[in-house]
C-alpha cells in the first residue's frame, strides 16, 4: 500500500467486530511505534496492551466511565501508552526550548502504531478522555502518566471520507 493510501484509510474506529486480536499483529504494531524518532533518541514510551478479558472489561470501563466513549465497552484490545522519563539531554532541551519534547515523541509513535494497524487491517481509536486514576490503578503505574490509550480490533464499520481543511487553509509557503 502506497504511505498516501495508507495515510487516508487511518481512521478513528468506533465499531469493533468480536473477533480476536492475533498477539502478533500487534507485536507489528509495537514494532513500530519503536521504531518511532524521539527527542535524542530518548524513547519517552511504555506501550502496555490490554488483551486479558477481565483486565479489558476493567479498561473499558476506566475509557467509558465518564460518559464519554461508550464505544469502549466492545474493544477487544486497548494499549495503554505510558509516559516514561526522557534522557537527560531531551530533559534539558525540553526545558531550554519550553517545548514538551515527550509528548511529541508520544504522538508519533502512537502514529506509527496506528498506521501500522492499519496496513494489518486492523482498526485503531486514540483516546485521550478517559479515567487515567482508574486505568493507572488496574495497571499498577506509579508516578507516571498515561496521555492516551489506544483501542485496537477489527473494524466493524466502513472507510469514512476523510473531511479535512483544504491545502491552502492548513499550509503556506515562506510566511505564515
Amino acid at each position: 500500500m502506497e504511505f498516501a493510501d495508507l495515510a487516508e484509510q487511518r481512521q478513528s474506529d468506533r465499531r469493533y467486530d468480536s473477533r480476536p486480536v492475533d498477539r502478533a499483529q500487534l507485536v507489528k504494531c509495537i514494532e513500530a511505534a519503536r521504531l518511532a524518532p524521539s527527542a535524542c533518541n530518548s524513547q519517552p514510551w511504555k506501550f502496555v496492551v490490554i488483551d486479558d478479558s477481565t483486565l479489558r472489561d476493567e479498561a473499558a470501563e476506566a475509557v467509558a466511565g465518564m460518559g464519554m466513549n461508550g464505544f469502549a465497552r466492545q474493544v477487544p484490545v486497548f494499549v495503554a501508552v505510558v509516559l516514561e522519563k526522557m534522557n537527560l539531554t531531551a530533559r534539558i532541551g525540553s526545558v531550554i526550548k519550553d517545548k514538551e519534547y515527550s509528548l511529541l515523541d508520544i504522538g508519533m509513535a502512537v502514529e506509527n502504531f496506528c498506521l501500522q494497524a492499519t496496513a494489518l487491517g486492523l482498526g485503531t481509536c486514540i483516546i485521550g478522555w478517559f479515567d487515567e486514576r482508574r486505568m493507572k490503578r488496574l495497571l499498577g503505574v506509579r508516578h507516571k502518566r498515561i496521555p492516551v490509550v489506544i483501542a485496537v480490533g477489527h473494524p466493524a464499520a466502513e472507510h469514512r471520507p476523510k473531511a479535512r481543511k483544504p491545502l491552502d487553509e492548513m499550509s503556506s509557503w515562506n510566511a505564515y
